[in-house]
């Protein structure tokens, strides 16, 4: 396929105020595409229009306020989209959420809160805004999994069964829609700096301490800028690539798993206990006041 071409197209993004999906809305509007914006925060999405429409006057930008969580808004919502928007350059499906908790102490209706945000709204908005994509020449698709739909560790069972089940549908779109001509890109984010952290859910049966412990150890491996992850990622599409990890993060448990299969928990286990205090050694032991050390 030819690089993909921004300027004069429409580009429809989720998750679109705040980290990662903020950044490409403004990363985007730089290039030269008009916007069709959607999230559930009335608030900060009208933030991030503010700051396009400053920076870049000429911009058409639409916004869309729905709860991916609630199927028949989403159904409605790509509706009312695919209406305006018969020809679609750009479908990025990059919302998400996430919940804390092993599988025995979240419930089902917490698990599947996060199916169908990561992965059901993912299936829902493409199925229904395909025919645009396939109607404008050299579309794209790009599908937002996770650096946990490369693995999956202890506490994140509702989260990777949704982001390996996107990697899964992105991968089978890729193929199915060669002859199409839509590129398809699956992208793996490491540790970016955003609010998922802070805004995931706990799971009903999980000890405050217990999350709170972890939330705070994950929240150490949130490095990488969300603006350096967007230009990353348009990068990716621009030559078309089938796959995007982000940062070490992602790229090296990708090798791991890769080598490992069956096994790399252990080292993520390994990894994840937290380190014992360091104790001084003797020698390094201050002396008191009239002895010797």
């Amino acid at each position: 396929m030819r690089d993909f071409v921004f300027p004069g197209g429409t580009a429809v993004l989720t998750g679109a105020a705040s980290g990662i999906g903020e950044a490409l809305a403004h990363a985007l509007a730089r290039r030269g595409a008009d916007l069709v914006l959607l999230d559930r925060d009335a608030e900060r999405l009208a933030a991030v229009v503010a700051a396009i429409r400053a920076a870049h006057p000429d911009r058409r930008i639409e916004t869309h306020l729905v709860d991916l969580a609630d199927a028949d808004a989403t159904d409605r919502v790509a509706a009312e989209i695919l209406a305006a928007h018969p020809r679609i350059r750009l479908l990025v499906n990059n919302a998400g959420v996430a919940l804390g908790g092993r599988f025995d102490q979240v419930t089902l209706d917490e698990f599947l809160w996060v199916i169908e945000i990561n992965f059901r709204a993912v299936v829902r908005l493409t199925h229904a805004l395909l025919p645009a994509l396939k109607d404008e020449p050299g579309a794209h698709l790009v599908n937002v999994s996770s650096l946990f739909g490369l693995i999956a560790p202890a506490g994140q069972a509702a989260y990777s069964a949704s982001k390996f089940a996107v990697r899964g549908f992105t991968e089978a779109l890729r193929h199915e829609l060669v002859d199409d001509g839509v590129g398809v890109t699956s992208v793996h984010p490491g540790g970016i700096r955003t609010r998922i952290a802070a805004s995931a859910r706990v799971g009903s049966g999980v000890p405050v301490e217990e999350y709170e412990a972890g939330r705070k150890q994950f929240e150490k491996l949130l490095s990488i800028d969300p603006a350096k992850a967007a230009e990353v990622i348009l990068r990716g599409v621009e030559r078309r690539r089938g796959r995007v990890l982000i940062g070490w993060s992602a790229k090296l448990p990708d090798l791991l798993a890769r080598v490992a299969p069956a096994g790399y928990g252990k080292v993520l286990a390994l990894g994840m206990r937290p380190r014992p205090a360091r104790v001084p050694a003797p020698e390094a032991v201050p002396s008191e006041p009239g002895r010797p050390a």
